[in-house]
């Protein structure tokens, strides 16, 4: 056995063989370590852009010159009402993409309209989303040139309302979906909380339970990704979610999303909402046909109930109030619009979904991403887990809906890859992320 004495080490050129290459290797281990992890730091300070973007940075540099239709492109003038005699499909849309919501479903909806009527998309460049939590700007877009004119934008970012005005004609429709604040947060606490550093302290087997006891004791406003856990529906629109509740600036936010917004759905109504949406664009019943995608498995534990729900609900009491406020005016366009007329449609479409489902999916269910046989069907997980359901298609579907079915069944991700988004930073994420088995 070599002797060894802490006041006399070899030097490694007089080490034996076996430990000399000990050394080496942990030297080169090093090295590997630190270039990785300068890597990965490059590659965040490009894809996680600062929190507190202002408004006034966000804007286009070039004079935020507005989009300019090319010249013949008909500028289709729709009555407010889409039922309305003579009224023709509207094509240029502005979905502000909210999180966890259904979104995902929506977003869905949309690129099939787009795809199947070959309009033009504004989508990001690198990323699945518009360098969010970053506010949005119109340099962001891919390709994005002075004056282009698009027809859809509809992938995540932080709202602002005058760089995206700027790439749809004046008469674009805008639409958002909203959810009850309390369930939309117990969502993005199991979806995002495990990359928010301050939940990393607690300790409880029920994490939620716990930061609900006492969420100041946890909640750090400058925290990263704090942004996720609460009122993350006034994030998601431009707003500062820190607000008093008491300052008059809350409902002058309310009030100013309901001037710009066409129609906000309410995602605990989502077929009501999907037989507005088409009412209010004039489209066809196959149009706004929809698998839920995105949807995260059942939790073993009970959901929020009770006092735990009325804390969340007042954690996120900005949110809260949105909430009320577009749930009250959602039910004025439902009675607008006909309860019996409402019911008909909506009847209509949960047998055309349910008729969908038997054509299309392979066991007539969404299934663990375990037993996804398709990489192609596989949607993005969150960090740690694999939460979130998925579909296999079925192998034998005849012509006339084998194309509708892969479409309705393809995640976000592969979809945007299919309609040739660059995702150079998205692929790479999940490459990184693969290897780590995160």
């Amino acid at each position: 056995m070599w002797p060894w004495t802490w006041d006399r080490q070899l030097p490694v050129s007089e080490m034996p063989l076996p430990q000399k290459k000990r050394w080496e290797s942990m030297a080169k281990g090093l090295v590997l370590g630190a270039l990785f992890t300068s890597f990965l730091l490059l590659l965040y300070s490009y894809a996680v852009p600062p929190l507190h973007t202002g408004l006034a940075s966000a804007r286009t540099p070039e004079g935020t010159a507005p989009c300019s239709p090319a010249p013949g492109e008909p500028e289709t003038v729709t009555p407010a009402n889409g039922s309305a005699a003579g009224c023709q499909p509207r094509r240029d849309i502005v979905f502000m993409k909210t999180h966890k919501t259904a979104s995902s479903t929506l977003l869905n909806i949309l690129f099939r309209f787009g795809q199947k009527h070959g309009l033009k998309f504004a989508f990001p460049n690198g990323r699945n989303d518009f360098d969010y939590p970053a506010f949005f700007a119109r340099s962001l877009v891919q390709d994005y040139r002075p004056g282009a004119c698009f027809n859809i934008i509809c992938n995540h970012m932080r709202f602002h309302y005058e760089e995206v005005r700027g790439l749809v004609p004046p008469n674009a429709t805008f639409i958002t979906v909203l959810r009850d604040p309390a369930r939309l947060f117990e969502s993005s606490f199991h979806y995002f909380g495990s990359v928010v550093p301050f939940t990393w302290k607690l300790s409880s087997q029920d994490k939620l339970a716990e930061f609900l006891q006492d969420p100041d004791r946890y909640y750090d406003p400058n925290g990263y990704n704090a942004h996720y856990l609460r009122n993350l529906l006034f994030f998601d629109l431009g707003y500062d979610s820190g607000l008093d509740p008491g300052s008059p600036q809350v409902q002058e936010h309310i009030l100013e999303v309901e001037r710009r917004f066409h129609l906000v759905l309410l995602q605990e109504y989502f077929d009501e909402s999907l037989v507005l949406l088409k009412d209010l664009l004039c489209w066809e019943l196959e149009d706004v046909l929809y698998f839920k995608l995105n949807a995260r498995r059942d939790p073993a534990g009970p959901r929020l109930s009770g006092e735990l729900y009325r804390r969340a609900t007042a954690w996120n009491v900005l949110d809260a109030r949105l909430y009320r406020h577009f749930n009250a005016s959602f039910w004025r366009k439902v009675e607008a619009f006909g309860r019996e007329r409402m019911a008909r449609e909506v009847a209509t479409l949960r047998r055309a979904n349910e008729r969908m489902r038997r054509i299309c999916i392979d066991g007539g269910r969404a299934v663990d991403a375990a037993a996804i046989q398709d990489s192609a069907m596989q949607p993005w997980q969150p960090l740690g887990a694999k939460s979130i359901l998925g579909y296999n298609l079925k192998k034998s579907i005849g012509r006339r809906h084998a194309q509708l079915c892969r479409r309705m069944l393809t995640p976000e991700i592969q979809y945007l890859m299919d309609l040739g988004v660059n995702l150079w930073v998205t692929k790479l994420w999940k490459f990184i992320r693969d290897f780590l088995q995160w």
